[in-house]
């Protein structure tokens, strides 16, 4: 059987040229849920969100829709992992607002920070305990591409996200726990700019379709700078609907 395929953008701004693409009335996220399964929120990285507000995505969108959600730079790049258990309390009462569509915690790290085993597994422990959503880990320090690094991340069922572009050597593939497969797609070669082209896409598609058996595979974009994230999107979902290595992907008009 083929993974749950979730595809998205961070955010669900629709730019003027895609609005055709999205003819359902009401707000950017009513119309942007109409063609696609999945969003990043990352705007909860910057500032925290009131439970209601969470709530009020989550009605928004239909049954089959997932949200993954940025975990809070306070406790990623203030705190770097320490001494922030308050702080993940308050974001977990927060996103418990999204009820069964919190798809995926994503919890990205400053290049800065590197591996330490202790603050690590106390970290993962506290998160395991406060939030059941799968999580996906984006270390842009090379000492988290280390064996024991590895071993961690598998132990506590955290995935390693497979970044592009590549911070450090690895980064591009995905890794750790190997029950869910998460692609952040950032542009390339002028990060959150340069759109992908088909034969990129193509090679995507293939990384998500060697998840077979798994539980979750998510492809999201971050090239939203220029606006060529919807569209690589939309190009991607119509390419895994065709793909015979992805069969049972739901298309849109399927949902």
């Amino acid at each position: 059987m083929s993974p749950n395929i979730f595809v998205g953008t961070a955010g669900w701004s629709i730019p003027s040229q895609y609005r055709p693409d999205f003819p359902s009335p009401g707000s950017h996220l009513d119309r942007y849920a109409t063609r696609f399964n999945a969003a990043e929120i990352n705007s909860s990285f910057y500032r925290p969100h009131r439970r209601t507000t969470y709530e009020r995505w989550a009605e928004s969108v239909g049954p089959e829709f997932r949200f993954s959600v940025k975990l809070p730079k306070a406790i990623s790049h203030d705190r770097r992992l320490s001494d922030c258990a308050p702080l993940l309390e308050g974001f977990a009462e927060q996103v418990a607002g999204l009820g069964k569509k919190l798809g995926a915690l994503l919890v990205q790290l400053p290049p800065s920070l590197a591996f330490d085993l202790q603050t690590a597994a106390t970290f993962f422990g506290s998160l395991r305990s406060s939030l059941h959503a799968p999580v996906a880990c984006e270390p842009r320090h090379g000492s988290w591409f280390s064996e024991q690094a590895e071993t961690l991340l598998r132990s506590y069922r955290i995935a390693r996200v497979a970044a592009d572009p590549s911070p450090v050597a690895g980064a591009e593939a995905p890794a750790g726990w190997d029950g869910l497969r998460y692609l952040r797609l950032h542009g390339s070669p002028v990060i959150y700019r340069a759109a992908y082209d088909e034969t990129r896409l193509r090679d995507y598609i293939a990384m998500l379709a060697s998840a077979r058996g798994h539980a979750d595979a998510w492809c999201i974009f971050d090239n939203t700078a220029s606006m060529a994230a919807i569209g690589n999107a939309l190009h991607f979902q119509r390419l895994t609907a065709g793909s015979s290595c992805l069969v049972g992907t739901p298309a849109a008009s399927d949902r």
